[in-house]
């Protein structure tokens, strides 16, 4: 712009632009933030601490322990001979009981299977020979397996159970009527199978049930 222009305009009561102030004192760079505060992360926003991890961004260490040993890293000392000879005292009681126990199953079990077979037998023997009256009437008790019994006789055939001709066997659940022979055989084949077998040669008081007039009522429950 001419000075003519500019005369002509200050003439007419415009006023020059007023020049810019600069501030006095350090020219530094004002204070802010820190260095490295405010700077925006290169791939959006920083990384967020982890829970655990101190504001560093390191994961802490933890102590490590080897598997399967104490935590405090002392080992055990040896075992003295005293702790030794108990321990295999110990070992060899155990497999006694063992092989005590194992003995003893095998034994009953063993037990078991004679039994059965000898009832089978004395069963198979005893077959269709059976002398039970359906026409009985006297009941002739006796001691069982620690209770009393009893079986329905005739009056012959209480005469012949009290003199030991005949005998009473205890088979499937039921009360047999046999004859001395079968009980002599029953004998060896499974004596617990014997129910009655009177002695003829024993005292009257040894058998008090021989006499029909001791005998227990039958509405008496045994």
């Amino acid at each position: 712009m001419s000075d003519t222009l500019r005369d002509q305009l200050l003439g007419l009561g415009f006023k020059p632009a007023p020049k810019p102030e600069r501030p006095a004192g350090n020219k530094s760079a004002p204070q802010g933030k820190p260095h490295g505060q405010g700077r925006p992360h290169p791939h959006g926003k920083p990384p967020q601490a982890r829970q655990g991890e101190p504001a560093s961004g390191r994961p802490q260490q933890r102590p490590s322990h080897k598997p399967g040993g104490p935590k405090s890293g002392v080992k055990p000392g040896p075992r003295t001979r005293e702790e030794i000879d108990l321990a295999k005292a110990y070992a060899l009681r155990a497999q006694r009981e063992k092989d005590e126990r194992i003995a003893a199953e095998a034994a009953k079990q063993e037990e078991a299977r004679r039994r059965r077979e000898a009832r089978a037998k004395l069963t198979e023997l005893v077959k269709d020979k059976g002398l039970n009256a359906a026409d009985a009437d006297i009941a002739r008790h006796f001691p069982y397996g620690d209770k009393i019994k009893r079986i329905y006789v005739t009056a012959d055939q209480l005469k012949a159970l009290n003199a030991g001709e005949l005998g009473v066997l205890q088979l499937d659940g039921r009360y047999v009527l046999v004859s001395a022979d079968l009980v002599a055989q029953a004998a060896e084949i499974f004596p617990a199978a014997i129910a009655l077998k009177v002695d003829p040669n024993a005292p009257a008081q040894d058998d008090p049930y021989a006499d029909p007039k001791f005998q227990v009522p039958d509405d008496l429950v045994w």
